[in-house]
């Protein structure tokens, strides 16, 4: 490896995605990015798909939630001095052709985290169910409302930190809320943030995957809860 070149790191959390995840992790690989897909206890054959790939594979031995996944990643790119990491979900919504970009922010130093987001293009938001953008953009207030960041997008799990925003970032959410406190987390930090336009792939795959309006309530209940006791 050339001396001067950024270390980065592709961070995968994973849970039941045996379907899907050799693919896409070979289209990083392909495209020459490291990647190491943190196990959230699957229960079917995640592992075996991971290992035929050249990811590293790190396990959880009990689920524990996706927040929690994505503090594994992290924790493990400082213990081997990365400079750079991309959370990328492992079900395929994601496209590798906008790294890039939002690569780009951090490597010239204009951000420390760059957030994607479906609703910057008609591109991004094209093939978004009607009942889930309606929960997103309602989710954008309440992110708003707990962390005083106002966004395009929430809970886009397509991220590109740097080593001062994943080394300063601590979740203590296990679960979907710490979409909302990485948002907390990048005020308590002052770490420079901003948005790019991306691309979600919705497959049928990926919509009958995703959060159900019912998880939605949960995790506003859970954000409810910690405002109040904080």
């Amino acid at each position: 490896m050339h001396p001067n070149k950024p270390r980065i790191l592709v961070i995968m959390p994973a849970y039941n995605e045996a379907r899907v995840i050799y693919q896409t992790i070979t289209e990083l690989t392909d495209a020459g990015y490291e990647v190491v897909v943190v196990d959230d206890a699957s229960t079917d054959e995640t592992g075996s798909e991971v290992k035929r790939t050249t990811a590293r594979y790190l396990l959880h031995s009990i689920n524990l939630g996706q927040g929690a996944a994505l503090m594994t990643g992290m924790v493990y790119a400082r213990e081997k001095n990365y400079d750079y990491v991309i959370h990328f979900d492992a079900d395929g919504q994601h496209r590798v052709e906008d790294i890039p970009v939002m690569l780009a922010l951090v490597l010239e130093n204009k951000a420390d985290i760059v957030l994607g987001s479906r609703f910057m293009s008609l591109e991004g938001q094209g093939e978004i169910p009607r009942k889930r953008r309606i929960l997103l953009k309602a989710a954008i207030w309440v992110n708003y409302l707990f962390t005083g960041i106002l966004l395009t997008d929430a809970h886009n799990g397509f991220r590109v930190l740097n080593r001062k925003a994943f080394t300063s970032i601590q979740l203590r959410e296990n679960g979907m809320t710490h979409a909302t406190e990485i948002l907390t987390e990048i005020r308590r930090h002052h770490l420079r943030y901003c948005e790019v336009p991306v691309e979600i792939r919705y497959s049928e795959y990926a919509r009958n995957k995703g959060q159900s309006a019912w998880n939605s309530l949960n995790i506003l209940s859970d954000l409810i809860v910690r405002k109040i006791f904080s």
